[in-house]
């Protein structure tokens, strides 16, 4: 490796987007850049991820989810 060179990370194919702060809070899930779906919590995010043909191994993975305006654990507006 090339001394100072930043390893290539593909993009994630799951993104969770910041929480939309409705009754009840949601986050939109976009699944290769498509919107395909709201969250309520982790679980609906595996379950959107799977009925899509993805299994997602690890959560805390950038190369598996990007999380945006807050991680896997944020589900309340601030």
């Amino acid at each position: 490796m090339t001394e100072g060179a930043i390893p290539y990370v593909p993009p994630a194919r799951v993104t969770v987007l910041g929480v939309h702060p409705e009754d009840p809070p949601f986050r939109i899930v976009e699944i290769d850049g498509e919107v395909v779906a709201t969250a309520r919590s982790m679980t609906d995010v595996i379950l959107t991820a799977a009925a899509a043909g993805i299994t997602l191994h690890d959560l805390d993975d950038p190369a598996e989810v990007r999380w945006v305006g807050g991680g896997k654990y944020h589900w309340h507006p601030h």
